[in-house]
């Protein structure tokens, strides 16, 4: 078991490391997935998570690998922060500096849905002009539907439904993917929600753009399908 090392580490070693981990190849392959950033060194997920269990809870040295503007660090800093010392201008800072999908969606589900401001923020980022803040808002509806496993999120989940219809017209990809990751996760978290969800969808569908018929008919295609269904019957 790696042993976890907080306060005797800088962060030119914690650089050092990740750029030994690093490759042009891995770097291309970002970009074939639409994940594009200045400076990367090009670091798999297994080696960024493997090194993020040594460094976890410490706030200081996310803070200081954020600030370095490059992905990797980015990326780390979101695994290893510690969501009881964020403070809501830090999540406004970061979130006005997401620049690929990957960033903001390991910031929202690793960190941010743990702190006591995400349904606040979820709902402020969802109505920002900016793609990836606007993603952010409703990549935190997506992972607070599969990580808040309380009682009472059903409630405060079906209260994003506006929300989620009012992004449903905005085209541009990476909102219109987490709107439709956001509508299906809900949506496949209780009867309740599956039912209130589907109902969605079609007034989603009602829009009638093809951004809203592209996010409503692949969430009714999986909302509506026997491996869901059954799951929760």
């Amino acid at each position: 078991m790696e042993r976890y090392i907080h306060h005797n580490v800088t962060l030119k070693d914690v650089l050092q490391k990740l750029k030994s981990h690093g490759s042009r190849r891995n770097i291309a392959g970002m970009a074939r997935f639409g994940i594009t950033a200045k400076k990367a060194f090009g670091v798999a997920a297994p080696a960024l998570h493997k090194l993020a269990r040594r460094y976890r809870k410490n706030h200081e040295l996310a803070l200081k690998l954020w600030s370095t503007g490059i992905h990797d660090a980015k990326i780390l800093a979101a695994l290893i922060d510690d969501p009881k010392k964020v403070t809501r201008r830090q999540m406004e800072q970061w979130a006005r500096q997401f620049d690929n999908w990957a960033v903001c969606d390991t910031a929202c589900g690793k960190l941010f849905d743990k702190t006591p401001w995400a349904y606040e923020s979820a709902v402020r980022w969802s109505k920002a002009k900016k793609e990836f803040v606007k993603r952010a808002g409703y990549a935190m509806m997506a992972w607070l539907a599969v990580h808040d496993k309380k009682d009472r999120a059903d409630g405060r989940l079906i209260r994003f439904f506006p929300h989620l219809k009012r992004g449903a017209s905005d085209g541009r990809n990476f909102v219109k993917k987490a709107v439709n990751w956001a509508v299906r996760q809900i949506g496949k978290r209780s009867r309740k929600l599956n039912t209130a969800s589907i109902a969605l969808a079609k007034r989603i569908h009602a829009l009638n753009t093809p951004g809203a018929r592209w996010i409503a008919s692949d969430a009714l295609r999986e909302l509506t399908g026997k491996s869901v269904r059954k799951r929760l019957t």
